[in-house]
This record gives C-alpha cells, sequence and structure tokens, in this order.
C-alpha cells in the first residue's frame, strides 16, 4: 500500500544500488520529492522509522539516472558510518530484492499478489505463500587465553581481519554449524561455544548469529584460499585492522578486549 507521508524517508534501490545524497552518501530524498526528482517508483513499503521519521523501503525504475545532488550507491559503501542508517538502509534492501525475486509463483508460476499480512506475497493460484527469506549464519570468535583467532577473505579491505564466519546447513544447529566452519576454513578444533548476539546483515538477506568459541586444538592451516587467504592468532597489543564498529564481528572483539576474557551477551 503506497504511503502518504510526505515527510517519509525514500530509501530507493535501482538493482542494488541505493539513492543518496553526493556529498555525505548518507542521507535520502522525503517521499514528496519524487515527482519533482523525476523518478519512477515500480513498489514500495513502509518499514519502519528513523529518529522519528516514517521510512519507505522503495525499488526505482531500472533506467534510471541519479538526479542532480544524488547518486546511487552500493550499500557496502556505507558499511562503518551511521549505524541506524545503516541498518534501516539494509531493510529496505532485503524487502525490494524479496519483492523483485516473488512476482512469480514458484510452485505453479502464476502470479503473486500482496496478501492481507504485511510482508506477505501469495499466489492467488495454488495458495502459496512467500515471505521474506533469511538465511541464518554463523560468526564466531574463537579464542586461546588472552589470544584471538581471526583471519582475512579476499574480498576484505587490505590489511583487515575478523572473525570465522558461515552459513548454517540443512539439518545443522547453529553450534553445530561453529564448529563445522572452524574446523573446514582453518583446521581448528573448539570446545565451549558461547552465544553472544545478532546481527541482521543485507548481504544478501542474512541474519548472523553471535559466539564466542574457546579453542581447543590445532593451529591454523587454510582450507580454501578463495574463501580465506590468511588466519593466525592476535594478542591485544598487536591486533591488525579490524571491521568497523558497525559490525558485530567488531563488537565482539571490542568486547573480549575489554574483558580478557568471556565478553557478555548484548
Amino acid at each position: 500500500m503506497p504511503v502518504s507521508d510526505p515527510e517519509a524517508l525514500l530509501f530507493g534501490f535501482r538493482g542494488d544500488l541505493l539513492l543518496t545524497g553526493h556529498e555525505d552518501g548518507r542521507s535520502v530524498p522525503p517521499l514528496s520529492s519524487v515527482e519533482e526528482l523525476g523518478l519512477e517508483i515500480v513498489f514500495q513499503q513502509e518499514i519502519g522509522t528513523l529518529r522519528g521519521r516514517r521510512c519507505v523501503a522503495a525499488e526505482i525504475g531500472t533506467d534510471a539516472e541519479a538526479p542532480d545532488g544524488f547518486v546511487f550507491r552500493d550499500l557496502r559503501g556505507l558499511w562503518g558510518g551511521d549505524e541506524d542508517f545503516f541498518r534501516v538502509a539494509g531493510r529496505a534492501k532485503q524487502i525490494v530484492a524479496w519483492n523483485r525475486t516473488h512476482q512469480y509463483c514458484g510452485r505453479c508460476g502464476y502470479r503473486t499478489e500482496p496478501g492481507s499480512e504485511e510482508f506477505v506475497k501469495k499466489c492467488p493460484n495454488c495458495g502459496m505463500t512467500y515471505y521474506p527469506r533469511l538465511s541464518p549464519a554463523a560468526i564466531m570468535l574463537v579464542h586461546r587465553g588472552d589470544e584471538l583467532l581471526l583471519a582475512r577473505s579476499p574480498h576484505f579491505p587490505p590489511g583487515m581481519y575478523s572473525a570465522l564466519a558461515g552459513f548454517v546447513e540443512p539439518g545443522e544447529s547453529i553450534e553445530e554449524t561453529v564448529r563445522r566452519e572452524v574446523g573446514e576454513e582453518v583446521g581448528v578444533e573448539v570446545g565451549k561455544v558461547r552465544y553472544f548476539g545478532s546481527q541482521p546483515w543485507p548481504f544478501p538477506n542474512s541474519l548472523m548469529i553471535g559466539f564466542l568459541a574457546e579453542w581447543s586444538s590445532g593451529e591454523p592451516e587454510i582450507g580454501d584460499p578463495n574463501e580465506i587467504e590468511d588466519a593466525g592468532w592476535f594478542g591485544a597489543d598487536a591486533m591488525p585492522s579490524m571491521p568497523p564498529k558497525v559490525s558485530i564481528a567488531r563488537a565482539m572483539i571490542d568486547a573480549f578486549l575489554a574483558g580478557k576474557g568471556w565478553a557478555k551477551p548484548r
């Protein structure tokens, strides 16, 4: 249902790119400016509020060009800045992608329609319903005494290391994922595993579930160099470049270093 509040913030995506202010990249236009900016809105859905203002996720026509003063940006480029803005933009990205990829029923091929509930698409032919999908992923910070096991992926910024992570496979508990991923990625076994916290992650539609894990045995050995190119133990006095503070990986690292032991769940 279209939103009538002209002051609502428009989180408009052309494909996977967000329309933001050219200067700071952390501002979006109000809904009232759509016509003035010459934007074609293909889909819109209210998704919550940001600092008291209603927010709308919108899909912009694929041929749209950025209006004067605006630019289409990859959301990853905004990682590490305004955490609240990034959170709402990530939610908008996932809702727009869900709408785009569920135009037709996967069971019978009939065109779907909006359901009676929020964030639901329903097939009028066979009755199949579709909700936005989340992919659970475990992210684990392994520690050995006061040392942390950190790794870097080939796609990380130069010099940056982070906690290990991986998607949950069918039939697995999240704790089983922690043990399997640590073993597969760096050949290390872990003992006690403790929940830390969680974070929605829009690349593409993940829920990151954080754990702290005690080292049990083994030294880091790279399993797949396409996934992990380096891994090692780091002490508080020799930490590498770390992820931005907006990430749960950084929250776990900071909490561990502050307590020199088990971090407290958020």
